[in-house]
């Protein structure tokens, strides 16, 4: 199965660490940010903080350590906190959720955008949703997390009837994973553009890409029901 690879960076002075685990690749956005939620509240705090015990220790940076240990832990139990009751729907949730999401220009702060974005389409309200996806993609630092929110925000900016923002969104998406994803959504646009002809291109693509079988039908089947 095709996987997808997230990049952790820890600093520390006069070394640069990367960290790098690897989780697997679906046929849509939905599924892989599922993957990269349950990668980053697995590992996450053992990257964040094991990594950087394991260095400070050879360095003896241990007071260091110490407060970013601190640190990482009180962002996980912050990031727990602000979303766990989002279903709750109250407004004392909501601003909390918004304002932890406003204030960590993190990985925990990216996803608590996303969380916030899925809500606030639940709700119908696309334009705050939209608003919490461009803030999850200035505070993301990972690609494969950039590219899963921007092909949400794509998504949001076709229900909201801007094709052409969507578009501009979907060619920041790089890699070749992410292919067949974003040729099929860019057959949808182009097809509320009126476009049949592009979309019929773009489905083409996407089919001779790394498509996964599903996938490839589906975007056949689209084909198919195009009448040029």
């Amino acid at each position: 199965m095709p996987r997808i690879c997230a990049h952790f960076w820890v600093n520390l002075p006069g070394i640069i660490s990367q960290e790098k685990d690897c989780v697997e690749t679906f046929n849509n956005e939905n599924d892989q940010v599922d993957a990269l939620k349950r990668f980053f509240a697995e590992n996450g705090k053992a990257l964040a903080v094991g990594v950087i015990l394991g260095i400070g220790a050879l360095v003896g940076w241990r007071y260091w350590t110490s407060h970013q240990q601190d640190t990482a832990r009180d962002a996980s139990l912050a990031y727990e906190k602000a979303t766990s009751a989002l279903k709750s729907n109250t407004p004392e949730v909501l601003s909390g959720a918004e304002k932890f999401a406003a204030d960590n220009k993190n990985t925990y702060g990216a996803f608590a955008s996303l969380e916030l974005a899925q809500h606030f389409v639940e709700q119908n309200d696309l334009p705050n949703a939209e608003k919490q996806l461009q803030q999850g993609l200035a505070a993301a630092s990972d690609d494969n997390l950039k590219s899963v929110i921007s092909m949400r925000l794509a998504r949001v900016q076709l229900q909201m009837k801007q094709a052409d923002a969507a578009l501009k969104t979907l060619d920041s998406i790089k890699g070749e994973g992410w292919t067949a994803i974003v040729a099929d959504l860019r057959g949808e646009i182009l097809l509320s553009k009126g476009d049949k002809q592009g979309a019929r291109a773009a489905w083409e693509a996407g089919v001779k890409s790394d498509a996964s079988p599903a996938l490839s039908e589906m975007m056949r089947m689209k084909m198919n029901n195009l009448s040029i």
